[in-house]
Parts: structure tokens; C-alpha cells; sequence
């Protein structure tokens, strides 16, 4: 350990992306503890902690939530382009084609992204702080704060997502991702504080809240050897490349194998989820105050079933997280054009036809090694809610899915360390 951390301090160019990583992190976490002005914070806490999955969104925030600080959007709107701009290369073909035309496809699709940013920051910063004012946790609320909260919160998440670009050019690992992994772990140390404070409430310690924070640990702790376990599991297809040598007699078969991942999507069929998922309560909040006692009911209806601790809303969560793997697993891998390019390559599945064969063979192991990292990642973002149910312990809410997210971030940032050390350790010898 000792030797490996002297190794990345002697190597200046490593040492320099470390740094400009880690300053750019601090900058994010500085710029998480400024508040907006016009905003009273007294009920916010209040607020997110009696919401539990308004909860689990202030965590991936660090946060800055329930503060309502200037970043409290954090990369959210960033990851919201970045989704529908993926969709939108999947059903409009001028965005297809562009994608494939390499280098220059990729930056124009990215720039894009960004332009789209923009709009998405502005309607969600808009939906949050309507709902918090529906809901009287805002009371006061003139357009002039309204309209310079939605301005300062937007500025920031474009500033957030030049500050990841930059850690993802200049530093190491993936600049989005490790923004959102440190304000995961930024949020810790008051979950922490505030699970010591309940279980040790009046002097006394709570056996029960103990005996529910060892389950939470154990949980917690089986949970990331799944994930690692999971995030490396792959599924080999054997390929072989028939080669002519210089004789024209004989050839050469090349073996080798096409990698598919068990858990191809990653976390963004849970985002997907997520996002679809919360639609109906928040309606149900705002049609709480309507004039017409139908919607009155209609939206109690909707609190009730929508409710995390609902068995309704962890089963649709569930299927949902399923529904969107599948989706999402056939828009990142297409096996016909898997099939086209080993065709173009003189590759071939052993015992399988090329063309039309090879793509329906790759597109039912897809699918069949689609189902367990579907159910695995459908598990993930209901552990939170089940684990809670069970150990009634509603101050730590740090889930499967941010689990999923640390670990997947530590696991590639680390990967990329070791590559730039075995590439120098080449270079010397």
C-alpha cells in the first residue's frame, strides 16, 4: 500500500490529475455549503427527513438538499440531458448516424447535451421549489427569490458539469460520477451523528435501533460483495477470426471471446426508475389543495399507494427497475450491429451462421443474462425501503443504490490508477 501510494506521488503526471481531482472535488463540496439567499432552512430538515425518498435524493446531493444550497440540483439536470439525449440517438436515425460517425459524432452529440442542460436545470429547480412551497416547507416565496433561486441553481449545475468535464480531461476517473460519489460520502457524517444521537436519545441506549444498525451493517456489508461480484460478471461468446497466411493452402484461426456484461446497464435503470416512479406522488401533493373533493381523494389515493413504505410502490419500483434494464441494455448493446462488424472483420461464432444467425444467437444471450443483472439492480433500489421496514431506523438512509454507485466509482477509479502505473512501469523497463 505504502509503496503503491510513493509511486503515484513520484510519477509527476499522475500526481498532477490527482490533484486537479481533488481540488475540483473540494471545490464542489465548498460550493454545496453556500445557501440560497430569500430561503428559510428551518423546516427543510424537517422536511427530508420525514420524506424518505426525498431522503434518499438529498443523499446523492450531500446534502445540499435540505440545505437548499446554490448547488442544491447538484448534476442531477446534467444526468437528466445525458438520458434523454441517449433516447434520442435510439428513435431519431439523423442522431443515430451521428453517433457512429466517431470522434466528431461523439463531441457533437456531447455538446448537445450540455445545450440541453440548461432548460432541464430551470424546470427541475422550478418543480422542486413549487413542491416545497405546495407543501408550506417555503412560505415565503416572491417571484424575484424565485426566479434568482432557479438562476443561481441553474448556473451551478452548468458549472458542475464543466468542473466534472474537466476531471474526466485533465484529472482521473470520471468527472460526473466522482462528483456525485463525493457528495454521497459528504453526506456520512451527519447520518452517522444522527443515528448515534436516536439510538443514545434521553441517556439510554435503544437495544432495538443497536440490534437494527448491525443488521444495516451486515446488509450493507453483503451488499457490496454482490455488487462487486456482480459489476465484473460477464458472459464470454467465443469468436474466432479466420486469418489467410502467406501459403496459400493453409490459414489461421484467431480465438477470442465478446465480453457481455451481466449488469450491461449499470445504475441508470434505477435512475430511469426513480424518475418515473416519484411522478405520481408528487401529483398527489399537488392536488392535495384542489378545489374538487374527486381530486382531493384521487390524490390521497396517490399519496397512500405511492408511498415508499407502501408494498405497492416497492413492487412497481421493482418492475420498473427490470423494464428499463432490458430497454437500456438494448440501447447501449445492439447485437445486429455486433453481427455486422464481426462479419466485416471475417469473425464468426463457432457453429453459428454469420449475419442473421450470429444476431439472434448474441440477442438471446443478451437477454437470457439480461434477467439476474435485472433482478439484482431491482433488489438494489428497494433495499433501502426494505432495510429501513426492518430495522426502523429512518437516519441512515445510504441504500443499494448509492452503494452501487461508490462501488462502481472506487472500482474504475482504480482501475484507471493501475493502468497509468502499469503503463510507466513499461515505459521505465
Amino acid at each position: 500500500m505504502l509503496k503503491t501510494l510513493k509511486n503515484l506521488w513520484q510519477l509527476k503526471d499522475l500526481r498532477k490529475k490527482i490533484l486537479v481531482t481533488t481540488i475540483i472535488l473540494l471545490i464542489v463540496r465548498v460550493i454545496d455549503q453556500i445557501p440560497l439567499p430569500g430561503i428559510q432552512t428551518n423546516q427543510l430538515q424537517e422536511f427530508f427527513s420525514s420524506n424518505q425518498l426525498l431522503g434518499l435524493l438529498d443523499i446523492f446531493s450531500g446534502g445540499s438538499l435540505s440545505r437548499f444550497s446554490i448547488g442544491f440540483m447538484g448534476v442531477g439536470p446534467y444526468i437528466t440531458a445525458s438520458i434523454i439525449m441517449q433516447l434520442m440517438t435510439y428513435i431519431i436515425p439523423s442522431l443515430e448516424d451521428l453517433q457512429k460517425e466517431g470522434e466528431y459524432g461523439k463531441n457533437k452529440i456531447n455538446q448537445y447535451t450540455r445545450l440541453l442542460t440548461v432548460p432541464m436545470s430551470i424546470i427541475q429547480s422550478f418543480g422542486l421549489i413549487s413542491l416545497l412551497k405546495n407543501q408550506g416547507v417555503i412560505v415565503e416565496l416572491t417571484p424575484l427569490i424565485l426566479g434568482l433561486s432557479i438562476l443561481v441553481s441553474t448556473a451551478t449545475s452548468v458549472f458542475y458539469m464543466w468542473l466534472g468535464e474537466n476531471i474526466s480531461e485533465s484529472g482521473i476517473g470520471n468527472g460526473i460520477s466522482l462528483i456525485i460519489t463525493i457528495n454521497i460520502i459528504g453526506g456520512m457524517p451527519s447520518q452517522i451523528n444522527n443515528t448515534i444521537s436516536a439510538i443514545t436519545a434521553g441517556g439510554i441506549i435503544d437495544s432495538t435501533m443497536l440490534n437494527g444498525l448491525f443488521i444495516f451493517a451486515v446488509t450493507s456489508i453483503l451488499t457490496i460483495f454482490f455488487i462487486v461480484i456482480m459489476n465484473d460478471a460477464i458472459r464470454k461468446i467465443p469468436i474466432s477470426y479466420a486469418r489467410q497466411s502467406s501459403f496459400k493452402t493453409s490459414g489461421q484461426i484467431i480465438d477470442t471471446y465478446l465480453p457481455i456484461k451481466v449488469n450491461i446497464a449499470g445504475v441508470i435503470p434505477i435512475i430511469f426508475a426513480l424518475s418515473f416512479i416519484v411522478i405520481p406522488g408528487i401529483l398527489g401533493r399537488y392536488l392535495q389543495n384542489a378545489k374538487s373533493e374527486y381530486l382531493v381523494n384521487f390524490s390521497k389515493t396517490l399519496v397512500r399507494i405511492f408511498d415508499p413504505n407502501h408494498i405497492f410502490y416497492g413492487i412497481s419500483y421493482f418492475i420498473l427497475v427490470i423494464l428499463f434494464t432490458y430497454f437500456y441494455s438494448s440501447i447501449v448493446f445492439k447485437p445486429k450491429d455486433v453481427a455486422e462488424n464481426l462479419q466485416k472483420q471475417g469473425g464468426f461464432i463457432p457453429g453459428i451462421r454469420p449475419g442473421k444467425e450470429t444476431e439472434n444467437f448474441v440477442s438471446y444471450v443478451l437477454n437470457r443474462i439480461t434477467l439476474p443483472g435485472s433482478i439484482f439492480l431491482g433488489i438494489i433500489a428497494i433495499s433501502p425501503f426494505l432495510v429501513q421496514k426492518y430495522t426502523h431506523i429512518t437516519t441512515l438512509v445510504l441504500g443499494g443504490t448509492s452503494i452501487l454507485i461508490l462501488v462502481s466509482v472506487i472500482l474504475d477509479t482504480s482501475s484507471q490508477i493501475k493502468a497509468h502505473l502499469i503503463s510507466r512501469s513499461y515505459e521505465i523497463y
